[in-house]
């Protein structure tokens, strides 16, 4: 897999797309992509292909793996969603961080245009439900809660086609062990299925099962079950600029 400029202004110009359609629909109190100026298309274009070169054309040392590097990417936009909150006025930070996530989806996963959609879904459904607790009409309202149920049914389809697409993420790192590779899966696919998720999220910590591996995100790390009963506990560490890897140790 390699990383174009191709690839970057493939995420950039639909990027811009999406600002004309902003406009457009400005009056009906829903916010879109503004668009970017140039000097920051610039320093973004140097930092993708920097950690397109990176991740892909391994130039790093150690373990940094695509896999550990997308879930950190994924962490890191949930976590910059809550720090910018639901204010109206902050949509252009709401879609900076989605542009950030797909910059990650593409130096990781190359230019799935299902993963891309994946992202923009999820900011739309955000600017729809923040404009929804505002003042709108009830026309409008109910026009945008049959909106919201048609992107939900998207992101259903979405999900099994980009879990196809990670399945092999983890692979790529030569230096990845089993037990890594298996929790980068797991946690891969944990993090998908909980991508943009309207189901609430139960008291027990979510699990799910790779080959006889049985892998539990407990948030700030992970655990990972093996056949032999050995469970080994998991944690994501990143390098600024360059990508993450995973770090698994027996629990004793």
């Amino acid at each position: 897999m390699t990383c174009t400029f191709a690839d970057i202004d493939a995420i950039e110009d639909s990027s811009e797309v999406d600002s004309t359609s902003r406009i457009a629909r400005t009056k009906n109190n829903l916010h879109e992509l503004a668009p970017m100026w140039y000097s920051r298309r610039i320093v973004k274009r140097k930092i993708l292909l920097a950690l397109c070169l990176t991740l892909l054309c391994g130039c790093s040392t150690g373990a940094l793996t695509p896999g550990a590097t997308l879930l950190s990417g994924i962490t890191q936009y949930q976590g910059e969603m809550q720090r910018i909150g639901n204010s109206p006025e902050r949509w252009p930070d709401r879609q900076a961080a989605g542009g950030t996530l797909k910059t990650v989806v593409t130096a990781t996963v190359g230019g799935s245009a299902e993963f891309f959609r994946l992202v923009d879904l999820d900011v739309r459904k955000r600017e729809f439900m923040i404009t929804m607790r505002g003042s709108v009409r009830a026309d409008r309202m109910q026009e945008m809660k049959d909106e919201l149920i048609k992107m939900d049914e998207e992101i259903v389809v979405l999900k099994p086609v980009i879990r196809s697409q990670i399945a092999v993420l983890p692979s790529r790192g030569e230096a990845q062990q089993p037990v890594e590779s298996v929790a980068t899966l797991g946690l891969l696919n944990l993090a998908v299925d909980g991508f943009s998720s309207t189901s609430p999220r139960g008291l027990d910590a979510p699990s799910t099962k790779v080959d006889q591996y049985v892998i539990t995100d407990l948030g700030s790390f992970a655990t990972v079950r093996g056949p032999d009963g050995q469970t080994h506990r998991c944690a994501i560490y990143g390098v600024p600029e360059e990508g993450a890897e995973i770090r698994c140790e027996p629990v004793k």
